[in-house]
């Protein structure tokens, strides 16, 4: 997986500082199942993924759905183990530690980028 970071498109602002990008078929189905929470500041960008799933995990996330130029579709906090989220109109997902929406202050319709390296 590929280390980066997403940012605002309107203000240029570092929204998640240390996110990993899944393109591979096995690094999408794998996601975060197995890894340790992600930290407040970290995140996953699954590319290809219009709905996540949370069967097999032990923690909430909360989801950014991305369509093809990275605006967001919708936002869903705090999805629990055992459930799914989606948006049909996504192509990409950003799963992220439960309780971040509420700080980045998102809306439906903004844009986000993701850039190769670390912020």
């Amino acid at each position: 997986m590929k280390l980066g970071a997403v940012y605002r498109e309107s203000d240029n602002r570092c929204l998640v500082q240390r996110v990993w990008k899944a393109t591979s078929a096995i690094e999408r189905m794998c996601g975060l199942l197995g890894r340790p929470p992600l930290l407040a500041g970290e995140g996953l960008l699954i590319t290809a993924c219009n709905m996540v799933h949370t069967v097999g995990m032990r923690y909430a996330l909360d989801l950014i759905f991305l369509d093809a130029t990275g605006h967001v579709q919708k936002l869903v906090p705090h999805v629990k183990p055992l459930r799914c989220a989606g948006a049909l109109a996504a192509k990409s997902t950003l799963e992220l530690p439960a309780g971040s929406l509420i700080s980045l202050n998102l809306s439906k319709g903004e844009q986000l980028i993701w850039r190769a390296g670390a912020a």
